[in-house]
């Protein structure tokens, strides 16, 4: 199955690190964050499971929930979970999907044969509360995500839920953002931007962050 941004987000139950989860209901009126690993007690999803617990803080203030998989069972994620605590001086505070008889990992498509026709691939997937899909990103096995421009973007998807503007590249919190296209009227423009915008070109328009 190949899902698609805008897609809802397939529900599922599933065992986990804390216990059987319903995924839907699991993610109420939050955000969610599902990520994906190849296996248990592999280095870099060992970094990046203990670098998601130590950003808890970050995600609660935008209103995210993390959670993980990996199709190796409860107890060997347990066993792992004492490792990563360890070694990246943290406590895993999310769950580990324990997907091994790999239902979610087929719902997700999660497993690419051409990579490995076992393990999963470095998936992950922004979940808004609609539970729709607004972002899709798989990186090969070998390469760690940077969780920071998972931030980014998240800080960018609820900026443009409420205001009518976009982000440019390299957009951090803070910086100016581009006034969406469509929005023309000029007493809609004063309305929304009271800061004032600049116009480089009549199509790209840019005025201070709305909600700063």
């Amino acid at each position: 199955m190949s899902l698609r941004l805008g897609d809802i987000a397939p529900d599922f139950e599933q065992d986990s690190s804390v216990g059987s989860i319903k995924f839907h209901d699991w993610l109420g009126d939050s955000w969610g964050i599902l990520f994906s690993h190849p296996a248990d007690f592999t280095p870099v999803c060992t970094t990046e499971l203990g670098y998601t617990a130590k950003l808890k803080d970050e995600f609660a203030k935008r209103g995210v929930k993390a959670i993980a998989l990996s199709v190796d069972p409860v107890d060997s994620h347990h066993k792992w979970i004492g490792d990563i605590n360890e070694t990246q001086n943290t406590q895993v505070n999310f769950p580990i999907l324990a997907d091994a008889d790999r239902k979610v990992s087929d719902l997700y498509d999660l497993i690419h044969p051409n990579a490995n026709d076992t393990l999963t691939v470095r998936s992950l997937f922004v979940i808004d509360p609609n539970k729709k899909i607004r972002l899709t990103i798989t990186y090969p096995a070998s390469t760690g995500r940077n969780f920071n421009e998972i931030l980014r973007v998240v800080d960018s998807l609820q900026l443009t839920d409420n205001y009518k503007v976009a982000t440019p590249a390299n957009w951090q919190d803070g910086d100016e953002v581009v006034i969406v296209p469509s929005l023309k009227d000029e007493a809609e423009l004063q309305r929304r931007f009271p800061k004032g915008y600049r116009a480089v070109k009549p199509y790209l328009r840019l005025t201070p962050q709305p909600n700063k």
